[in-house]
């Protein structure tokens, strides 16, 4: 193992500072951010696309506003992220606080929580290989609708960036994180200033803020829903990342970080999205997103869309590393290499096996797949099933903490729901 400092000099919750808060957005947010280039979309111009009508614009931003409220701002950056270990978050943590409860918890509760925590762990990295790869792919793809000659240059390019992004990870999170971070804060500004022209054209659309549009969209569209809500869940991917790279930047970076700029971001977008569908104009190419860009912008924003979507890898990357430090420690995973890059943050690590395992991964679901669309339901699959581990274990450790079961079971039993 090589580190740069002894682990007395290490810091698990690092000083908030604005710097920080940048390479936080470059590392942390680029997956969870990016959601509003396909997510309304897939609603209404997917395979299950709903009619433009209000009550259905309506019902569809307040499922997107209440689900990044629920799951991602009270589930993990309130709730979830209290259960670290040692300033570590992610699936493995879970399993650390698990074991340390020592007599706290029933053997046998303890074997079936540990089985649903390797299979949440395997489904994370599924979603570490599976995310660089289908937000590359997303973004390159751009080229077959700006020069359709360019398709088939689509994988060889695609690969060649998934080689470059998994060469610079040994530069180390805070050195990623600055480099990145900066085009991220341009990301969120960009797309949350597209979207208040759009908003002040139709105010009436901030009617969705409201519960009740979602509730009576459900209401009204029975089993039908669950089409929705599988787009819906593509606006809260990137979740669990925000808890798996705790140990980069210290619970009270991330939770700044969301609530000061990135919610409030994509709260906008979205709703800026929601608005031009109540326009009846008709959207070029069904693309919602590029509908909010002036003529004379379009060209810059694919740019800096392709920088963002390649930059959303990030998180699931780091957090793969965080996740395999602490399956190591807790002896379920091989004893591999293992390099601090910065002396004052423990969490911030490089592993190169699990590095070019990743990148070895993502190299084989391009080349097997071939295009972002056939990699979508997997990806779905891999998010949820985190998601639904990862209420049920949190719930077993509060209760072993001492928290009463009717306050945190039925909070519990509707996060599992959601999920």
């Amino acid at each position: 193992m090589n580190a740069l400092a002894s682990s007395s000099r290490f810091n698990v919750n690092p000083r908030l500072s604005v710097p920080f808060l940048i390479a936080t957005l470059g590392v942390v947010y680029g997956d969870i951010g990016t959601s509003p280039l396909y997510a309304l979309k897939e609603t209404f111009f997917g395979h299950h696309p709903l009619e433009r009508t209000p009550e259905n614009v309506f019902g569809a931003l307040s499922l997107f506003f209440w689900s990044l409220i629920v799951v991602i701002t009270f589930k993990y950056v309130f709730l979830i992220m209290r259960a670290d270990n040692h300033g570590e978050g992610g699936i493995f943590a879970l399993l650390g606080l698990l074991r340390q409860q020592g007599d706290a918890i029933h053997p046998r509760r303890v074997a079936w929580v540990t089985a649903l925590l390797l299979l949440g762990a395997a489904l994370l990295y599924g979603d570490g290989v599976i995310t660089p790869a289908i937000s590359v792919l997303s973004a390159v793809e751009g080229l077959s609708v700006a020069t359709p000659m360019l398709e088939q240059l689509i994988v060889p390019i695609t690969i060649g960036i998934l080689i470059a992004l998994f060469m610079l990870q040994r530069k180390g999170t805070d050195r990623v994180g600055r480099l990145f971070g900066p085009v991220m804060v341009l990301w969120f500004l960009s797309i949350a200033a597209l979207a208040i022209p759009q908003i002040v054209k139709r105010p009436e659309v901030l009617a969705a803020l409201s519960p009740l549009p979602g509730l009576s969209f459900l209401m009204d569209h029975g089993w039908s829903s669950l089409f929705v809500l599988g787009s819906v869940v593509l606006c809260v991917t990137g979740g669990e990342a925000l808890y798996a790279d705790m140990g980069h930047f210290g619970m009270r970076t991330i939770r700044t970080a969301w609530m000061t700029f990135v919610l409030p971001s994509l709260t906008l977008n979205y709703f800026g999205q929601g608005a031009r569908l109540l326009d009846p104009t008709p959207i070029a190419g069904n693309n919602l997103f590029y509908s909010l860009v002036p003529q004379t912008l379009l060209v810059p924003m694919i740019a800096l869309a392709t920088l963002a979507t390649i930059i959303a890898s990030q998180a699931l990357i780091t957090g793969s590393f965080s996740l395999t430090q602490q399956a190591i420690a807790l002896g379920v995973f091989p004893r591999l290499k293992i390099v601090h890059t910065n002396s004052q943050v423990e969490g911030q690590i490089y592993m190169p096996f699990i590095n070019w395992s990743l990148l070895a991964g993502c190299v084989a679901l391009v080349l097997g797949f071939k295009s972002s669309g056939e990699l979508a339901a997997a990806y779905g699959i891999a998010v949820t099933g985190t998601f639904a581990i990862t209420t049920a274990a949190f719930y077993v450790i509060a209760r072993s903490w001492g928290w009463n079961r009717y306050v945190i079971g039925p909070v519990c039993a509707v996060l599992i729901g959601v999920d």
